[in-house]
């Protein structure tokens, strides 16, 4: 059977996206994909090849694949090569008086929306993601599919008390705390989360390079600076924990050893730190917004996150009653099992496959 060349663009690993959602989706993807079409028959005749450079000139291929799209930079190239993106959320777009961007910033977006619309299709980590790219393109709905993203396979339910005492003491960690992982973006609502845990007086331990980066005075970095300015006013009391960096090793106990992972987001695009605390067998509080409730499933305890009443309800729920944490632990284990990244790999190969089709009409 004649090979059907795949080019994917894998220049996310190589830039400031390598430790970022985009990166670790790429990353996965690619090994996923790679595993699929080893092993599968139905896409043994699929040859994937990898750019490392998005300018360079590209040619020879069926399909191209974007798994990234910044509507702020111009990253997608004119081609006459089918193209597939993967637009992960239009949180800027749909939020645009949080992130102000200028007139340079409003003219590239036109140009990315543009090509964005010219792509064969669209892929998205959740419908939630797929309807809020809809309010900010001229495309058709039956051409953005919904390819659900996974944790790994470390993040785990772990019985290690040697371990867990190492970490608790590289990190100086409480013995109860609410956990965070992630960007200190606007979206993420982080103020709200740190007010909620300050009022009900449990500390709250916030892992991910964003917090304790030095950022200039912007827009788009006030809660990082907010977040920064109460840490230092707590210094000293556990109240406010910023560790920064936290390798991939330490991660997957870090949740193991937290009482609570909460995620106040006002919106997301997929929530993959849900994933990984379901999976590791944490209990979770979560915004009603967006794609959480997509993602949680009732699997977790769900609140208003402009409510500040609504955060410290639900937090204090599961803080005071280890049965109600149990019974959450048991749901999200079970309720993780649905995302994998064999199966991300196969709903991407089944779009694959669309060009495949489009190709041969």
């Amino acid at each position: 059977m004649k090979k059907f060349k795949i080019g994917i663009d894998v220049s996310p690993l190589n830039d400031g996206n390598s430790k970022r959602g985009v990166g670790y989706y790429t990353r996965h993807l690619v090994d996923a994909l790679q595993k699929e079409v080893k092993n599968n028959p139905n896409y043994r005749h699929y040859q994937i090849s990898l750019i490392e450079d998005p300018k360079s000139k590209i040619q020879n291929f069926d399909l191209l694949h974007y798994p990234y799209f910044d509507p702020f930079k111009l990253t997608l190239p004119q081609s006459d090569i089918p193209q597939i993106v993967t637009c992960h959320d239009l949180i800027p777009r749909a939020f645009k008086k949080h992130f102000p961007v200028g007139l340079k910033g409003e003219i590239k977006w036109l140009i990315q929306k543009r090509r964005l619309e010219n792509a064969n299709y669209i892929l998205c980590p959740s419908h939630s993601a797929k309807y809020q790219i809809l309010d900010h393109l001229k495309y058709p709905a039956e051409k953005i599919y919904v390819t659900y993203e996974a944790a790994t396979a470390n993040f785990k339910p772990r019985k290690n008390k040697k371990l867990f005492q190492k970490i608790a003491k590289k990190y100086n960690l409480p013995k109860k705390f609410v956990l965070f992982v992630g960007d200190v973006n606007w979206n993420k609502n982080v103020p709200g989360l740190t007010k909620a845990c300050l009022a009900l007086n449990y500390p709250l331990v916030i892992a991910g390079g964003a917090a304790t980066k030095e950022v200039p005075d912007h827009p788009w970095t006030q809660d990082i600076l907010w977040l920064q300015s109460q840490a230092r006013k707590h210094q000293g009391t556990k109240k406010i924990q910023l560790l920064g960096f936290v390798p991939d090793e330490d991660l997957p106990l870090l949740y193991n050893l937290a009482t609570i992972y909460c995620q106040a987001s006002f919106s997301e695009g997929f929530g993959l730190t849900l994933v990984e605390a379901m999976q590791s067998g944490t209990p979770v509080a979560y915004s009603q917004e967006s794609c959480l409730p997509e993602i949680m499933d009732f699997a977790g305890e769900f609140f208003d996150p402009y409510s500040q009443t609504s955060i410290r309800q639900a937090l204090k729920k599961l803080w005071t009653s280890t049965q109600l944490r149990r019974q959450y632990s048991l749901l999200g284990q079970k309720r993780a099992q649905f995302f994998s990244w064999q199966n991300t790999a196969l709903s991407t190969l089944a779009v694959y496959k669309l060009i495949e089709f489009d190709e041969k009409k």
